[in-house]
């Protein structure tokens, strides 16, 4: 046992000491020590259940023999932190909580890891942090929230965040979006749509690293408990057996997960996440991957934002383990791939039929005939950029119009509930990306404004910073390379033409080379935003969105 290096031996007793100070007796201390790794605070909604989750996985790892010891790790709530300065925080969490994780199970000699995510950064940064160790590992999320109830029809956070829109094109009375204020989020547990929290849950599920349910379990469900309960017990068989990440988190692992992601129409945030992820895994992904199993990867799935239903209908309809059964039926799912389960992939889902094909559409029957995400490239996204295609209305899919042209999200978010932009025009918003932000903010803020004032089938938005998977609408982030790296958006004039073309995979903004070379010779990258602290030092690091963000090596 790994363990041993802080247990066995003579010149181990003041180590042994320091165990039993924990009131451990020399019976546990035999036995396997197994970190888990709870996420747990009383900030998120997400995570307020997660002490139940937590006492259920040390209760399933004693049952099968093993010591658990809980430990924790930061968190941000993406929601909280929308819109000010702390979502510039969001995304540099995810490399702390890999480092964090990195340093108490190395510094501890734990044997094998149980990990209890949920939201959005928590779950990559504990996937990397997986990756990384490749020791024997689990993962048990706290699940998603029940979506809430307004006026006979199920809501969402993303209808609250369009209802200040609304409210300021006064289509809505404030008393109405008090009211979503008070409903849309009813349990605890990641919020209900398919955004980023429940796109990585459900990607968790799908690379093997997850037990089936997973993603999709509700939070408030006693189901969750007794998964929780199974995968605590599940870690010490995958450490008897020697099953490590690296043995589940192949190369077809990740083509798996991205299939999966195309087919449900998961956050963009989860294309930036799983480049991470597969950094960490020492496995080739890159964002033509994408774009090519989009290409045969039938959009089968449309929850909300994209459409009117919830997690929990994911749920009802047979979860991740029948989508999987379904996209298996056009071969696009490798079936070998070992999971934690101590089954392949194949296994687990033979006997998983949909169970409601109005949820899970059929795959002679998808919404598209292609995936519901797009990696667009051209000359004003060389190294790429991300949209939610199929949150996208039909007559935005190609678009031609006026660069209106802001340099923070708080410069857009005044000129959109200002009234100042019009119908066909292209928001540009810049030096939000992972180095200018610095953070590469999520701008759930302008997307939902947009919406809910109506313009979402005639507006365009593109950053070097990111999105909400509550956004929808012709909302084109990740654009690489970002204008602190010296990208061309960073060159983009007021009224400069830009066209966008999803269904061609295309990005481009219509000046001239020579043009844009002029502008270059005078270019000067602007004053850093945050001068101290962790985000500075993050700034210094940080890549394009294209590498998923990661820090230079």
């Amino acid at each position: 046992m790994r363990s041993n290096l802080a247990k066995k031996g003579l010149e181990k007793a003041p180590h042994r000491s320091l165990f039993k100070a924990l009131g451990l007796t020399d019976e546990e201390m035999n036995r396997p020590l197994i970190g888990i790794v709870n996420s747990k605070n009383e900030i998120i909604p997400g995570h307020i259940n997660l002490d139940k989750i937590a006492e259920a996985v040390k209760a399933g790892v004693r049952l099968a023999g093993g010591t658990p010891l809980e430990f924790s790790t930061i968190g941000v709530c993406d929601g909280i932190a929308m819109n000010h300065i702390g979502m510039k925080y969001s995304l540099g969490s995810r490399e702390l909580i890999a480092d964090s994780v990195e340093i108490m199970a190395t510094a501890h000699a734990l044997d094998a890891l149980v990990f209890i995510p949920n939201c959005d950064k928590i779950v990559p940064g504990m996937l990397m942090a997986a990756a990384r160790l490749d020791l024997p590992a689990i993962f048990i999320s706290g699940g998603p929230m029940l979506a809430g109830m307004v006026g006979g029809h199920r809501v969402s956070l993303t209808q609250v965040f369009e209802g200040v829109g609304a409210v300021s094109a006064g289509t809505m009375p404030l008393e109405d979006l008090y009211d979503l204020e008070e409903n849309a989020c009813p349990t605890c547990g990641s919020c209900s749509g398919m955004f980023t929290a429940n796109s990585m849950n459900c990607i968790t599920e799908v690379l093997g690293m997850g037990l089936p349910g997973n993603g999709t379990i509700p939070a408030v469900y006693s189901e969750r408990i007794r998964l929780a309960k199974q995968a605590g017990m599940k870690i010490m068989e995958l450490l008897e057996k020697d099953i490590k990440p690296s043995d589940i988190m192949t190369a077809d692992a990740f083509r798996n997960a991205v299939c999966l992601d195309m087919a449900i129409g998961c956050s963009t945030n989860s294309v930036l996440h799983l480049l991470a992820i597969a950094s960490e895994a020492g496995i080739k992904l890159d964002l033509q991957i994408f774009n090519e199993l989009s290409a045969i990867t039938p959009h089968l799935c449309k929850l909300s934002p994209a459409g009117e239903h919830h997690m929990e209908d994911l749920y009802r309809a047979g979860g991740i383990q029948a989508m999987m059964n379904e996209l298996d039926k056009k071969g696009l799912i490798c079936k070998n791939c070992m999971t934690v389960s101590g089954k392949t992939v194949g296994e687990n889902i033979q006997n998983h039929p949909v169970l409601d094909y109005e949820v899970i559409r059929p795959v002679d029957r998808p919404y598209n005939a292609t995936g519901g995400l797009a990696v667009l490239f051209g000359n004003l996204a060389p190294e790429g950029a991300v949209v939610k295609k199929g949150a996208v209305a039909p007559e935005m899919l190609i678009h031609e119009g006026p660069a209106r042209v802001f340099n923070s999200e708080e410069e857009a978010v005044e000129a959109i509930l200002g009234g100042a932009i019009k119908s066909g025009d292209v928001i540009v918003i810049r030096y939000e990306g992972p180095r200018g932000g610095p953070g590469m903010r999520e701008m759930l803020t302008p997307t939902s404004a947009i919406a809910g004032m109506g313009l979402d089938k005639e507006v365009a938005l593109i950053t070097d910073g990111r999105f909400s998977g509550a956004t929808r609408g012709a909302s084109i982030g990740h654009v690489s390379p970002e204008a602190a790296a010296g990208g061309v958006i960073g060159l983009i004039e007021e009224g400069d033409l830009i066209r966008i073309d999803i269904l061609s995979n295309r990005l481009d903004l219509l000046v001239e080379d020579k043009i844009l070379e002029q502008r270059r010779s005078i270019w000067v990258l602007p004053e850093p935003k945050i001068k101290t602290g962790y985000m500075k030092r993050y700034a210094e690091m940080v890549q394009s969105a294209s590498t998923g963000a990661v820090f230079r090596r």
